[in-house]
């Protein structure tokens, strides 16, 4: 089998050929195009990013995010950990605290909540590690995750904070994906990204357009929230 462009490697100081998202400090990183049927939308898939690409993204979600004053990172599965715990040491944080997908045997259902993604599909379940609540409840709790694209993930991470009773003061992802995920979102809870990418439509001649109009408006390094 050919192996596939090795995408999420390094920086281009311009544009490269094909797809790409412009970073906060004017660099270019290339990313596939995934083709949705009616929409088209750049893929970033944390962990097969170099060391390199991850670690000026950790600081510029720090960066986005560090005007909400949180007191504790929830990091979303599976990616969100990707992000987590770097966002939680840029903040000034000793620790963090890790959502799953998996169940303990110590677990609870009642500290669970169902969930799906873009990119799987599958309903599942997300799960809060009952011996490090103390860590989020009377706290202001960040939720992390890699990318924020439909919001069925980020709709998850907020009712599984709710079986704390805790309500995030914000959303931080590396990627803010188009703006299918506003629909339905709370007002009361920022999104900060170190990034925001469009969605693409098919053009009159059959190739993807960026549908500038859709890039979402969020908290980025450098923008007040």
């Amino acid at each position: 089998m050919e192996p596939l462009p090795d995408f999420w490697q390094r920086y281009e100081a311009t544009p490269p050929s094909g797809a790409s998202a412009r970073m906060p400090d004017g660099r270019f990183l290339a990313m596939p195009l995934r083709d949705y049927g009616a929409i088209g939308v750049l893929g970033f898939i944390a962990n097969q990013a170099s060391f390199a690409v991850l670690r000026p993204i950790c600081g510029w979600m720090a960066a986005a995010a560090r005007g909400f004053g949180a007191e504790a990172v929830l990091g979303l599965p599976t990616l969100g950990h990707v992000f987590g715990p770097p966002v939680a040491e840029a903040l000034g944080h000793p620790h963090w605290v890790a959502a799953g997908y998996s169940r303990k045997n110590w677990y609870d259902s009642a500290f669970s909540a169902p969930t799906s993604s873009s990119t799987a599909p599958d309903a599942r379940r997300m799960w809060l590690d009952p011996r490090v609540l103390h860590r989020l409840r009377g706290r202001r709790v960040l939720l992390v995750d890699d990318v924020v694209s439909t919001g069925s993930s980020a709709h998850a991470g907020l009712a599984l904070l709710a079986t704390a009773g805790v309500r995030p003061v914000g959303l931080c992802v590396a990627m803010a994906q188009g703006d299918r995920w506003r629909a339905g979102w709370p007002g009361d809870v920022p999104v900060a990204a170190a990034f925001a990418t469009p969605l693409f439509r098919r053009g009159d001649d059959g190739s993807w357009q960026a549908d500038l109009a859709s890039r979402a408006d969020v908290i980025l390094p450098g923008k007040d929230a």
